[in-house]
Parts: structure tokens; C-alpha cells; sequence
């Protein structure tokens, strides 16, 4: 069948991560890989403290990752995620395919080469017609006094 492209964000038991970083995390890559998918971009996100306890933690570690699978192997995979202990919570979105290499290199921490370079320049302008603007809406005033 076809197959897309998911995020994924992971929330991982921030006690096991803290022990076995590239084991826990790993376990991801492992689920996709073993489904037949393939890893776009794999990292932490953040680890800080949950809003409310999760199965009785109170930290957790987010994991985000962008995978291509076949759409028929996500039933696979969430089942695979709801079994491992190192998962507190998990959510996949599919995206559009249009935006797909925008959001996997602002992931790696790169600037897309498709966007809009020539920003300064543009806000220079929007300054400058502001500027215009203002002095024309001071000769209005004047000329109405």
C-alpha cells in the first residue's frame, strides 16, 4: 500500500532514558525499521516536567521523530507502542507530503532552501511604505488645520 510520512511524539519514562539514553530511544527507530519503515529524523525534543502525573511520573522525556511506514503498519505500531513500558504516552501524525521536507529539515535544525531568504529585505520595505504613510498622513493633517 502506500506509504507516508508520521511524526511521531514520544513521551518516554525520563528514569529509564536517564540510564540507557540510546537504548530507550533506540526502541523507537527499532519499532519503525522492524515494520518496515524508515527513520527521517530522530531526536529529543525536551525533557521537563509532565502537566500532570503519568503512571506516576511526574517528569518525562519527549521524543520526536518523522518516519516514513506503509499506512497499513500503523495499527502494528501503535500496538507495539502501547506494550513497551518505556512509553508513556505517544501520538502520529500524518502529514501533507507538500510540507514533508520543510518539517523534516527545520527538525534536523536546518533552514529550509525553499523559504522566503530574502526576509530582511522585505520588512526594510514594509518599513520604508510606513514610513511613507506617516509623512502623507502629516501633509493631510496640516493641509486640513
Amino acid at each position: 500500500m502506500a506509504a507516508y510520512v508520521y511524526e511521531g511524539m514520544f513521551i518516554l519514562d525520563s528514569n529509564r532514558y536517564g540510564k540507557d539514553p540510546s537504548g530507550v530511544a533506540g526502541k523507537i527507530d527499532a519499532l519503525v525499521q522492524q515494520l518496515g519503515g524508515e527513520i527521517l529524523v530522530s531526536r529529543m525534543w525536551a525533557e521537563q516536567r509532565l502537566a500532570y502525573p503519568i503512571n506516576g511520573h511526574r517528569r518525562g522525556t519527549y521524543w520526536l521523530t518523522y518516519f516514513r511506514l506503509d499506512s497499513l503498519k500503523v495499527d502494528e505500531l501503535n500496538y507495539a507502542c502501547n506494550i513497551n513500558d518505556d512509553m508513556l504516552r505517544f501520538l502520529f501524525i500524518k502529514h501533507d507530503p507538500r510540507i514533508v521536507d520543510m518539517l523534516v529539515a527545520h527538525a534536523e535544525g536546518h533552514e529550509f532552501a525553499g523559504g522566503d531568504d530574502d526576509s530582511d529585505d522585505s520588512a526594510a520595505d514594509t518599513e520604508e511604505d510606513d514610513d511613507a504613510v506617516s509623512e502623507d498622513e502629516e501633509e493631510t493633517v496640516e493641509a486640513s488645520e
